[in-house]
């Protein structure tokens, strides 16, 4: 009895030391996120007041040229000058596009359930009143719930619509679909278009922030929607990827399971 009395005792002191060390990691690690935090939050501060402060200083001043002294440049200078204007609207779309992506990484998640199939109906309407003379199909499956927050998901889903509208815009008709897949036990949730595609070999880099695939007099944007879309997932503790071949389509599939 002695014996496993002190076997017993050692092993409660064996535990309770690694719950010590344990715990002593966890504060380490909540310490370093809080600093992180704390240095993203100032490094999106600073972004967004002191790098749009000179950018919208070269914007005004390259209107003033272009109102006050139309008359005394040429054509060669006043596209110089609309090209600076250019840069400098591209530049204030990245920052915006760089703090949103910020923000969905600090923001706090509020789950509930979230219809996404009367979301999807409501993002591929104003799809529709943007561009009312194209032809896109969209099939959207009924009743796709899912336990998430709905101001990120409506982010994502944006996002995922966006792109299926934007790169099938080229195709006379176009296809776009939003349903569940059950694929090794899991309940997928996709999004499928039918358009321009991409080159398989660069499925490794699609969810990069500011990765580009198509030039930007082809298709417009930042290349950090599927970043963003990502990260949402993933903050959700969900798994996404991506499958696609040129002109042939793309498939998102996201796993919350």
């Amino acid at each position: 009895m002695l014996v496993a009395l002190t076997v017993s005792s050692r092993l409660q002191r064996g535990i309770l030391e690694e719950i010590q060390v344990q715990e002593s990691v966890l504060r380490n690690r909540t310490a370093e996120l809080e600093a992180a935090n704390k240095e993203l939050t100032a490094f999106s501060y600073s972004v967004s007041h002191d790098l749009r402060a000179p950018l919208r200083i070269i914007d005004g001043f390259s209107e003033a040229v272009v109102e006050d002294y139309q008359d005394e440049l040429d054509d060669r200078g006043r596209d110089y000058l609309h090209r600076v204007r250019e840069a400098t609207a591209r530049m204030e779309l990245l920052i915006n596009s760089l703090l949103e992506l910020s923000r969905i990484s600090r923001v706090e998640l509020r789950r509930e359930t979230v219809n996404l199939s009367e979301m999807a109906e409501s993002i591929a309407a104003e799809l529709k009143r943007s561009e009312p003379a194209r032809s896109v199909e969209v099939s959207i499956e009924p009743a796709v719930t899912v336990e998430a927050d709905p101001t990120l998901f409506r982010i994502a889903l944006g996002h995922l619509l966006g792109n299926a509208w934007k790169f099938t815009r080229k195709h006379p008709a176009a296809k776009i679909q939003l349903g569940r897949e059950e694929r090794d036990g899991h309940r997928l949730i996709f999004v499928r278009d039918d358009g321009a595609g991409f080159d398989s070999t660069d499925v490794a880099r699609m969810f990069g922030a500011f990765q580009r695939f198509h030039s930007e007099a082809e298709f417009e944007g930042t290349g950090i929607g599927l970043a963003m879309v990502q990260r949402i997932i993933h903050r959700h503790g969900g798994k996404i990827r991506i499958e696609g071949k040129v002109e042939k389509g793309t498939t998102v599939y996201i796993d919350l399971e």
